[in-house]
């Protein structure tokens, strides 16, 4: 979740599985989704191929202390 910022995820290559607020859904290539300020979300490769995509961040702070994380699996 990010205070200051929004997204928008663009599906380059591979499939995406999405978790924007309570939804959970694929997106797949030139497929995208917007995320608002305030959000929990996640984003996962449920696929064998890479998945690429593009994060476009807007808002008044970029800074990556703007990341609220919630149970990170990864330990960041």
């Amino acid at each position: 979740m990010h205070y200051h910022r929004s997204e928008h995820w663009v599906v380059v290559c591979g499939t995406a599985r999405v978790t924007n607020g309570g939804n959970s859904f694929l997106l797949a290539e030139n497929e995208s989704t917007y995320i608002p300020i305030g959000v929990t979300h996640s984003l996962a490769n449920p696929g064998t191929l890479p998945l690429e995509i593009i994060e476009v961040q807007s808002g008044s702070y970029l800074g990556e202390d703007d990341i609220v994380r919630f149970g990170d699996i990864y330990g960041r």
